[in-house]
C-alpha cells in the first residue's frame, strides 16, 4: 500500500498489458473491470485485490461457525460470490469475490490478500497452457471440477483451483506469494502467446464465475451433516407413560 497525497492506495502485484477501458477504486484498489479489445479468449485475469483468508484451526468447523467447506483435501466449495476449500486436515482457505462479503474473523483466519497474487485464466486452450507450466495435471480426467492443488506452478508453489473442466470454456485460478507475481505473469503470458492469450478484466470472471455449477456431490460439509434435522421416531402403538422432555 501506498499513500498519494491524503489517499491511500493499494497496489497488485501483477501488471497486465493491454489498455484498461473500465475501472473502479474499491477499498483503496484500483480494479480493473474491462480491458479495451479483449477479444475471445482465452483471458488472463488479475484478481489479486479479492480477499483471501487461510484459515488454521485443529477444529476448522468451529473456526469457521456458519461457513461451509469441503470435508477432505482438495476439496472446493462455492457458495455465492465465495470459494472456500480445504487444503489440509488443520487448513483451509476462503477467497470472496464479492466486496460486501465479511469472513467471520477470529485467532484461526489471517488475512493474505497483500502477500499473494491471484490470477484467473479462462476460457479455450487453458489447459495447453498450463501443462507447459504445471507439473501436475490440471485436466486430470479422473477428477471432477471443483478442485484444488497445491504444487509448483511456473517453477512456484501455488494454490491451483480448478473450477471448470471444458476444454472450450475452462476457469482455472492460480494464487502464490506476492514477490513472485511478475515472473508467474511473465511466464504465463510467454506459454500462452501461441493460443492468443490476452488481458480481461475482473468482469470476464464474474461472468464465467456466476455460471459455474454449484453440485451437491461427496465433498459435502461436515457442518451440512449436522444441521441435518434426525427423523422422527416412531410412535409406539401401545400404551406408554409419557415423560417430561430436558429442557
Amino acid at each position: 500500500m501506498k499513500a498519494t497525497g491524503t489517499r491511500m492506495e493499494r497496489l497488485s502485484p501483477v501488471r497486465l498489458p493491454g489498455k484498461p477501458e473500465k475501472t473502479k477504486v474499491r477499498d483503496h484498489w484500483r480494479v480493473v473491470l474491462e480491458y479495451a479489445d479483449e477479444g475471445r479468449g482465452p483471458w488472463i485475469v488479475d484478481l489479486s485485490h479479492c480477499r483471501r483468508w487461510d484459515i488454521q484451526a485443529r477444529d476448522l468447523d468451529a473456526a469457521a461457525p456458519g461457513i461451509s467447506l469441503p470435508v477432505a483435501p482438495g476439496g472446493v466449495m462455492l457458495a455465492g460470490k465465495v470459494l472456500t476449500g480445504r487444503t489440509g486436515q488443520r487448513q483451509a482457505l476462503w477467497w470472496a469475490f464479492d466486496d460486501k462479503a465479511d469472513p467471520p474473523a477470529g485467532a484461526s483466519w489471517t488475512d493474505i490478500t497483500e502477500g499473494t497474487f491471484c490470477l484467473a485464466l479462462l476460457g479455450r486452450d487453458v489447459f495447453k497452457i498450463t501443462e507447459k507450466l504445471a507439473s501436475l495435471d490440471l485436466a486430470d480426467p479422473n477428477r471432477s471440477a471443483p478442485f484444488l492443488l497445491l504444487g509448483p506452478f511456473s517453477n512456484v508453489t501455488c494454490q491451483m483451483a480448478v473450477l471448470g473442466k471444458d476444454p472450450q470454456n475452462a476457469v482455472v485460478l492460480v494464487a502464490g506469494s506476492r514477490g513472485f507475481a511478475h515472473g508467474t505473469v511473465h511466464a504465463v503470458l510467454a506459454a500462452g502467446e501461441e493460443y492468443g492469450l490476452r488481458p480481461a478484466g475482473e468482469s470476464r470472471f464474474v461472468e464465467k464465475f456466476k455460471l459455474l455449477p454449484r453440485p451437491d456431490g461427496p465433498e459435502r460439509t461436515r457442518a451440512a451433516a449436522r444441521k441435518t434435522p434426525a427423523p422422527d421416531k416412531p410412535k409406539s402403538s401401545g400404551r406408554t407413560r409419557s415423560k417430561k422432555a430436558a429442557s
